[in-house]
């Protein structure tokens, strides 16, 4: 990497932000500044945050656009703008707040998708009616289920190492939250042109499939904006945390730096013919 720069990671539901522990010492190796910002009510670990319910009043209250500020305001408290990386929900947030202007570059792994982009897919459905729960107060947040985790965020892993993930990682989630994923607070303008944003999706995906993250990468018009999608086949939705988590870590980084690079060459074709215009014109 060039320059040493700012990575904010962004954690999806369901689960703790120490699911980027090892992106953090992956990406501050190779030059970058990351952090992984808690949620708001959620600066705790897996197993504090089950024990508060059913009295974590303030997770169940908040909303998607609360959330989206919160990050904003992170983003935003940085030196400079930082590079944006968020999975699932996170992934939807990242998507926002490039579409915002606040980052350099955008990374939405397997991400949820903006309003616009029906989840039609039965799998996704079946992984998220429950936490919507359209009929459930909202006054509670919802648990993800064992039996939930493991079909979803666990595929692929042993009986073992399902327990583990989920007595690591599983944590209590807000229905407004999820509910917001439906309205206007979960928009973006897929036309406005843009800082490069990769998608990237997993072919084992259980909760968020390939399919719905090739049709999210498809709204955007590519016209004026680098908008990238690669589909790893083996990589499930709990990416972050398998065995295979480097396949996609690497060449997220890999992207990065090719796209700074760009950057940089495009930064410095401007130069060149400001330079000449002088010169014709002096």
């Amino acid at each position: 990497m060039l320059n040493q720069q700012h990575v904010v990671f962004i954690t999806g539901a369901f689960v703790s932000h120490t699911t980027w522990d090892r992106w953090i010492s992956l990406f501050s190796s190779n030059g970058y500044k990351a952090i992984a910002p808690p949620w708001p009510f959620k600066n705790a670990s897996a197993a504090a945050l089950r024990n508060i319910r059913p009295d974590d009043t303030g997770l169940a209250e908040l909303t998607l656009t609360g959330l989206v500020k919160h990050y904003e305001n992170i983003v935003k408290s940085l030196p400079e703008k930082p590079v944006i990386i968020g999975h699932s929900l996170g992934g939807l947030i990242a998507q926002i707040l490039i579409n915002r202007g606040l980052g350099t570059a955008g990374v939405a792994i397997h991400p949820v998708a903006p309003q616009g982009v029906f989840p039609y897919e039965f799998t996704f459905l079946r992984a998220t009616w429950k936490l919507l729960g359209i009929f459930s107060s909202t006054r509670k947040t919802h648990m993800v289920s064992f039996e939930d985790f493991s079909r979803t965020f666990a595929n692929g892993l042993s009986k073992e190492e399902q327990h583990l993930a989920y007595d690591l990682y599983a944590i209590p989630e807000s229905r407004t939250v999820a509910r917001g994923g439906l309205t206007n607070a979960a928009a973006v303008d897929f036309n406005k042109p843009h800082v490069p944003l990769l998608i990237t999706s997993g072919g084992k995906d259980q909760l968020i499939p390939a399919h719905l993250n090739f049709r999210n990468f498809k709204r955007y018009s590519r016209q004026h904006s680098v908008t990238d999608y690669c589909e790893f086949p083996e990589s499930t939705h709990g990416i972050l945390t398998n065995s295979n988590w480097r396949d996609e870590a690497d060449f997220i980084l890999d992207w990065l730096n090719e796209n700074e690079v760009r950057a940089i060459a495009r930064q410095i074709g401007r130069q060149m013919a400001g330079e000449e215009a002088s010169i014709l014109y002096n």
